[in-house]
């Protein structure tokens, strides 16, 4: 159990509980996060609203399950190839410049989703947005390891990335309405989903430009006491990295931890990807309910996962545990698909897969604190990256698989029972790694004992 207890040794410096240490973290929390929250809000918005546009656009441009399960897919293919480049290029420019570039490219993409008639033309404009939207993930994981310790890390990511299940809410609030616009201004509903949750990101990219900093030396609300400080805590982290600051980019991207973290976020995110396109129409299935109704479901659960996701980024910095606040979720994730997936009342299914969602972002801010602690500096910014272009063929697969299951059965049961193994494979690749990890700790310790005897 003690391999379980921590994902690795952290360096003993001090804790952020002193008045410097406590301003610059609550200062840093209060600039920078909820812009951060906002950007990540409105791209997780953007890519998967072709969920709900589905109910209509489906039978207006005659898609498939497969045609659409291909389209949604297609986005993160273009993401997942361009994400290290992206992150590369956010060191060059700057992370000011690239984020705002990204918004303002996706947002315009994501808006000009209205005009697609054809399965050519849906292809096309999918693949764009993932491209344009590479890098803003990683690139937001990256920036905040510039402005909070590994200690704080968790907490920190929960606070910004509760925009996922929060942005749940917003489109379920706000979809059975753009869809009630059907025919205004000659325009289909789905076409003012796309206008009116695209153009946002583009205006927002603005405000990241003119807002964000690019370092904590370039924060003049911070004094010259809280850099020092952060400074101390980012070097001391750095100091036990596995892969710090001088490592080159190359071995970064070959080593078999971030191809582990990697794996473990495809199979996760694999399962939420799978379930999450084809969620409006599942519960409506279930439920029987107005696309209106469902949307209102969807809001419901994705304000429980915002509260699974907050309590398990900061129970996992009191506990200082990783590695179970990981693998627990994703067995309760496996649990939830494989009654789901037997169909019965509806009520059972609505709980069984509002579970599995709760219990996929409870994990999220443990999981995504991984990365960030046996990487540093380049490393970081090259690893992460990888970690998440591998991740992201997960949203391709998810969708696809189940497309093809509901053309070929006629429902999503046998997608959703799928969903079983990568849930369950995911638990066994964080134990694997965890154990790799601390392994590795233990080796160090020794040898820096042996160095200091010598």
């Amino acid at each position: 159990m003690s391999i379980l207890r921590t994902t690795l040794d952290e360096p003993e410096s001090p804790r952020p509980d002193s008045a410097v240490g406590a301003s610059t973290q609550r200062k840093a929390g209060i600039r920078l996060l909820p812009i951060i929250a906002v950007g990540y809000g409105m791209a997780y918005m953007d890519r998967i609203n072709i969920s709900f546009a589905s109910l209509r656009m489906n039978s207006d441009l005659h898609f498939s399950a497969t045609v659409y399960g291909t389209g949604a897919g297609l986005f993160f293919i273009g993401y997942a190839l361009c994400e290290v480049p992206s992150n590369l290029l956010l060191l060059h420019f700057g992370p000011r410049r690239w984020l705002a570039r990204i918004m303002l490219t996706w947002g315009l993409l994501a808006a000009a989703m209205m005009f697609v008639k054809t399965p050519l033309e849906f292809y096309g404009v999918r693949l764009l947005l993932g491209i344009s939207e590479a890098g803003f993930f990683p690139g937001v994981i990256y920036y905040l390891t510039l402005w909070f310790p590994a200690r704080m890390r968790a907490r920190a990511v929960s606070r910004f990335y509760v925009a996922l299940p929060l942005s749940n809410v917003v489109m379920g609030s706000v979809a059975g309405w753009l869809m009630g616009l059907h025919g205004t201004f000659g325009l289909a509903g789905w076409q003012w989903l796309f206008l009116v949750e695209g153009l946002p990101a583009a205006f927002f990219s603005f405000v990241v430009l003119s807002m964000l900093p690019d370092s904590p030396g370039q924060a003049e609300w911070l004094t010259s006491d809280e850099k020092s400080w952060l400074k101390r805590q980012l070097d001391a982290d750095a100091s036990v990295a596995h892969l710090g600051p001088e490592t080159g980019v190359l071995r970064t991207l070959l080593s078999p931890k971030v191809w582990m973290i990697g794996l473990f976020f495809f199979s996760a995110l694999t399962c939420i990807y799978a379930y999450g396109f084809s969620a409006p129409a599942i519960l409506q299935a279930a439920t029987g309910w107005t696309v209106g109704q469902v949307g209102t479901l969807i809001a419901a659960i994705g304000l429980l996962g915002a509260v699974g996701m907050l309590f398990g980024g900061a129970n996992s910095d009191r506990t200082g545990d990783r590695a179970l606040h990981c693998i627990v979720p994703c067995c309760v994730m496996a649990a939830g698909y494989f009654v789901a997936s037997y169909g019965g009342p509806g009520w059972l299914v609505v709980v069984a897969l509002g579970t599995s969602f709760v219990a996929f972002m409870a994990m999220q801010a443990p999981a995504l604190a991984v990365p960030t602690q046996f990487l540093a500096g380049r490393a970081a910014a090259a690893g992460i990256a990888a970690m998440n272009t591998i991740t992201m063929f997960s949203g391709f697969i998810g969708p696809y698989w189940m497309g093809r299951m509901k053309d070929a059965t006629g429902s999503y049961n046998l997608g959703l029972r799928g969903l079983i193994v990568p849930a369950l494979t995911a638990a066994l690749v964080m134990f694997l790694l965890t154990r790799s990890l601390r392994r590795s700790s233990v080796l160090n310790t020794k040898s820096d004992l042996a160095n200091e005897l010598a």
